[in-house]
């Protein structure tokens, strides 16, 4: 079992910055590879942003594209999401996701099924204009 857990959110103004954090414990070594997932109010989940562990490459939506940086620290079991130049369309819950590598589904920007096995509680992003 893994247990994520997200933090950093809050209320800035348009064109202000954020950093979100998502600490992974349990059986991290278990992860093929994590995602920031985002759900505005009255729309479906969308992934803003993908990391495939061991440097296998990351993915951006092309909203956030040039705006929002995903990371991680593998020394301190964290994955990061560095949103600058937020927007008013940025406000959502922002929640981190973990696909296990005994799984077949893949992390990618597209509509989510099932494949997330693995959620944290969410953090709250909300920009003002």
């Amino acid at each position: 079992q893994v247990q994520l857990v997200e933090s950093g959110g809050g209320s800035v103004e348009a064109g202000g910055s954020l950093r979100l954090s998502c600490v992974a414990s349990g059986y991290t070594a278990s992860v093929k590879c994590m995602a920031w997932v985002r759900q505005a109010l009255g729309k479906e989940r969308e992934p803003v942003a993908t990391f495939y562990t061991g440097g296998r490459g990351t993915g951006y939506a092309d909203s956030v594209k040039g705006r929002f940086t995903i990371s991680q620290d593998n020394a301190k079991n964290t994955l990061y999401l560095k949103m600058n130049s937020l927007k008013p369309e940025d406000t959502a819950m922002y929640y981190c996701a973990a696909i296990p590598r005994s799984s077949g589904g893949i992390c990618y920007i597209g509509p989510i099924g099932s494949e997330y096995k693995y959620w944290g509680q969410g953090t709250q992003v909300t920009v003002s204009s």
